[in-house]
């Protein structure tokens, strides 16, 4: 297995991100789990009867879910994850005991990116050791609220995406037009990430609507914030295959994923190099906001729904626009054009011993060969383009690792490098950073000490396949 030359990012310095995540981040997404259950206990109790062994279950799993809260907070030692039937119980459990021998097991001196994972891991297996609550997801709720609060750029990216239909002619004999709409679209489907519910608690209509600002004038003010830019060199890499295959590792649901969906729309429809899009999402409840088979199910069915986005005002037009661009992709879904692993019905938790399974361990990317051979051969032989979405998919690709910030990308992604043509799409939410100047990041960090975690700069990186 892959070393890397470096340690791994930790809580033990008291001025870094991950000890502000372990002090205010974690406990304020575990205290809105419990007051989101505590919500739905109090509607069964006074909508229902015989839902007492529900509210049993649920106010146990209340009861669990705060006393976590309070040994994270007193620096207890990490549990081993319960057997509860799911994946990676083991794999999880036997890096505990590696780092118990290290004395690195508590919420304070674990692996950041570990003790994260194993949060999440942790908290499924309460719901999933129940038999009234093994298919809820603690965050859709606030998932479906962020989403619906996404209105007013919903409708203009759909909008706009009408609008080409009447260039689509144009379009496909000019490449060099072509490649002007390929960098709108990677630049929307890059700053869609800026919206993470796990980092961004407290946002009101005003300040989605800003984060997700997508006009000209917002992509050329933004190019300024891109630290690492391939743009240009993913193109290329797209107008080498005539309908290839491009993959999407998922990040977050709602405005994410709609941003998504249009990139590959855009790459499906209107250009003659992709004709099938796979979206991998994630099998439990994972870091609040990433996308499973349900949510991406319910975002098209949500967008369908004319009522959803009401709020927003959109008038007939716009209505109209987003309806013709979604009834496209709904069609595209069922004729296998746009695709998941596993089906879309597949519940929380199921898929286990699936490929899809990967993406809820703590494993970096780097050895995904060795840990799941048959998702690296399926990628190596099949896709054109494997996009991953997003801070934690980075994270994981790095290892969040503290490299130093002029390390390749490709040194970065170790064995992982050259399997496939690899795109990272990455507001920068994390202290790991690589493929950047020296003198780049010397100047931000005496200019803005926050820069590698605040979400206000980008990184788009790629790694071509080896010969």
């Amino acid at each position: 297995m892959f070393e890397a030359p470096y340690p791994p990012y930790d809580p033990t310095d008291k001025a870094g991100f991950p000890y502000e995540t372990v002090l205010k981040r974690w406990p304020i997404i575990l205290a809105g789990v419990v007051d989101q259950l505590h919500r739905e206990n109090h509607n069964l109790f006074v909508s229902s009867s015989g839902q007492e062994e529900k509210i049993e279950e649920g106010t146990k799993f209340i009861e669990q879910i705060s006393r976590l809260k309070y040994e994270m907070a007193r620096d207890h030692a990490l549990q081993p994850i319960p057997d509860d039937g799911g994946a990676h119980v083991a794999t999880f459990n036997t890096e505990l005991d590696r780092l118990a021998a290290l004395s690195k097991n508590t919420w304070y001196t674990a692996p950041w990116l570990f003790a994260e994972c194993y949060l999440y891991r942790l908290i499924r297996a309460f719901g999933a050791q129940t038999k009234h609550w093994r298919a809820y997801d603690p965050f859709l709720a606030q998932k479906v609220d962020a989403f619906q609060k996404s209105g007013v750029s919903i409708h203009k990216i759909a909008t706009s995406i009408r609008e080409l239909e009447d260039e689509k002619v144009k379009l496909e004999g000019d490449p060099e037009n072509l490649k002007v709409l390929f960098r709108e679209m990677i630049q929307m489907c890059l700053w869609g990430n800026a919206t993470d519910l796990s980092l961004l608690t407290n946002l009101s209509l005003s300040d989605i609507e800003h984060l997700q600002s997508v006009g000209k004038d917002a992509q050329t003010a933004r190019q300024a914030f891109i630290l690492k830019d391939d743009q240009d060199t993913v193109w290329k890499q797209i107008q080498s295959v005539t309908d290839g295959r491009v993959d999407f590792v998922l990040d977050n649901a709602g405005f994410e994923l709609f941003t998504d969906l249009v990139f590959a729309d855009f790459l499906v429809t209107y250009t003659p190099h992709v004709s099938k899009v796979v979206f991998h999402p994630k099998l439990i409840p994972w870091f609040v906001s990433d996308v499973t088979p349900h949510d991406f199910k319910q975002t098209i069915d949500l967008l369908l729904d004319a009522s959803f986005l009401s709020a927003s005002s959109p008038s007939e037009a716009e209505k109209d626009d987003l309806q013709h661009m979604v009834t496209r992709w709904k069609d595209y879904v069922e004729k296998g054009v746009f695709s998941l692993p596993v089906p879309q019905e597949t519940p929380l938790g199921g898929g286990t011993g699936s490929t899809a399974d990967f993406w809820t361990t703590s494993l970096p990317y780097w050895d995904l060969k060795v840990h799941v051979p048959a998702l690296w051969q399926d990628l190596h032989e099949n896709s054109s383009l494997v996009i991953f979405k997003g801070d934690l998919n980075y994270r994981k690709l790095t290892g969040d690792i503290v490299w130093p910030v002029d390390t390749s990308f490709e040194t970065a992604l170790g064995p992982l490098a050259g399997s496939f043509p690899l795109l990272s799409l990455r507001t920068n939410k994390a202290d790991v950073v690589v493929g950047v100047d020296k003198q780049v990041a010397a100047k931000l960090d005496s200019s803005d000490e926050k820069w590698r975690v605040n979400g206000r700069y980008a990184l788009i990186s790629f790694s071509a396949k080896s010969d």
